[in-house]
Order: structure tokens, then C-alpha cells, then sequence
């Protein structure tokens, strides 16, 4: 009998620590499978806007805005070295997304150019048959080689200055012109407000909202030696005296800009 009462003792002893390790091994794999299923904390979800594209990424904040543009590469068929990532400002390739204060639900600026569209724009240029009167017309020193725009123009391309390239046009962005100056050699930006028919031109200081329709030329010229940017001027009254001039505007541009505050002009 006491032979028999030990053996029981010791089955239900196994048994029980069957179960104890048939939960265990359930419980290991519970918190597997929920470790798996926990999405990356280090991961951040926000907007790139790229001309009219709207497009969603997911990135890990601790990785490099240049790691960024390459994936943007793959989806935009812009090249990492004609990408501008705006927000708030230029970011800068060596930076990582968190030391750049991106956050779930930002919106970051892509301005670029596919490499395709500046070869067929570049070799459209060079096609194009110049004028022999056009030749023997006297050339005219350019403006801003002249004082007071030469002083300026000197001090080189700011380091914000959106992407530029020559002989090409493209719609206006839907997000502010930035990285420009004014003959101050202050900070310039320009936002179209289509529906007051202004454009806001903003400085440290100060924004103007000027009507479109007070604008009575704009004048441009291409600043020499960096030919895919410009000069332009917003003329407000008759004389040339009244002319608002801003420098470094992407030579793409300025068309859309004529277009545009010139257009509202000449509905009336």
C-alpha cells in the first residue's frame, strides 16, 4: 500500500509540473508574439509634399535626413545631390530626423528636379537657334554686376536657397518661395494668397500683404554667373524707384510668378 500511495504522489507531482511548464512555455510565447506585434517607438509617421504629391512616410527618428532622401529618390526620381528638404527651414543632410524636430504628423517641403526633366530643358536651350540680330545688338552690363545689386550678389548663394536650375518653368509650390534676400540682404520669402488675390512678402520683421493687383511690373533678370537664379522686382508705383527687389529666386519660377501677380493685373 505504501508502495502504491508513492507512486500516485509522484504522477500527480509530474503532472503538475507539466502544467506549471505547458503555461510557462505559453506565457514565453504570449510575450513573443506581443513583442513582436508592438510597432518600432523609434519610428515616426509625417508628410512629404512634393509638387502636388502628397506622399506618407514612416522613418525612424534616429535615422539621417540623407538616408530620407535617398528612399525619396527611389519614389520621387529626384537625385539625393538636386533634393531640398524644407521644414522649418533647410535640414541638413547629417542631421537626424529628431535633431531636425520632425514629430508623428509633420509636413516636410521636397523642392527638386527630376534629372530627366533638367537634361530636356538644358538641351531644349541649346537647340534653339540664336537670333543674328540679336548678336550684333551691344551687350548691356548686367544688373547685378551693378551697384547697389552687386554687393549683394556677392555674398554668394545663401545656404537655404531652394534648388534652381535655368531654361526650364514649373507651377509654383504650394508652400512659400524661401531662401531668398532682399537688398538689405535680409530673408525673404513670398506667399501667393490666391484667394485675396495677394502675395505676402515676409522678413524677419515683418510681413506685407500687398494686393496683386497694386503690382504694376515685374521685373527679372538672370544674376550672372549663377544664370539658374534670379533677380526680380515687384514694381508697385510708375517709376523704377518703387521696385521691391528680391534675389536668388529659382529661375523656374519666375514665370509662374509673372504669370500669376501679372495675370490678376490683366483681367481688368
Amino acid at each position: 500500500m505504501e508502495e502504491t500511495s508513492t507512486t500516485t504522489t509522484e504522477e500527480t507531482t509530474l503532472a503538475e509540473n507539466n502544467v506549471e511548464a505547458t503555461k510557462g512555455d505559453a506565457a514565453e510565447a504570449n510575450n513573443a508574439k506581443q513583442i513582436k506585434e508592438t510597432p518600432v517607438a523609434d519610428n515616426i509617421s509625417f508628410l512629404v509634399v512634393f509638387n502636388k504629391q502628397k506622399l506618407k512616410i514612416s522613418w525612424s527618428a534616429s535615422d539621417t535626413i540623407a538616408n530620407l532622401k535617398a528612399h525619396l529618390h527611389d519614389t520621387t526620381g529626384v537625385p539625393p545631390a538636386l533634393q531640398k528638404l524644407m521644414f522649418k527651414g533647410l535640414v541638413k543632410d547629417e542631421q537626424k530626423l529628431s535633431e531636425a524636430g520632425i514629430v508623428n504628423g509633420s509636413k516636410m517641403m521636397l523642392v527638386g528636379s527630376k534629372l530627366t526633366d533638367v537634361i530636356l530643358a538644358t538641351t531644349k536651350a541649346s537647340d534653339k537657334p540664336s537670333s543674328s540680330a540679336e548678336e550684333e545688338k551691344p551687350k548691356k552690363e548686367p544688373l547685378s554686376k551693378q551697384k547697389p545689386h552687386a554687393k549683394i550678389v556677392d555674398g554668394g548663394i545663401p545656404d537655404d536657397a531652394m534648388p534652381a536650375y535655368k531654361n526650364g518653368h514649373e507651377n509654383l509650390p504650394e508652400v512659400p518661395l524661401c531662401g531668398m534676400v532682399n537688398k538689405y540682404g535680409h530673408k525673404v520669402r513670398l506667399t501667393f494668397k490666391l484667394e485675396s488675390d495677394q502675395v505676402w512678402i515676409g522678413t524677419k520683421e515683418r510681413t506685407d500683404k500687398v494686393n496683386m493687383t497694386s503690382i504694376k511690373q515685374v521685373v527679372s533678370e538672370p544674376i550672372h554667373g549663377h544664370e539658374e537664379y534670379h533677380m526680380l522686382a515687384l514694381q508697385r508705383g510708375p517709376t523704377e524707384q518703387s521696385r521691391y527687389w528680391i534675389y536668388w529666386v529659382p529661375a523656374q519660377y519666375v514665370k509662374g510668378i509673372k504669370d500669376l501677380i501679372l495675370g490678376q493685373w490683366q483681367l481688368f
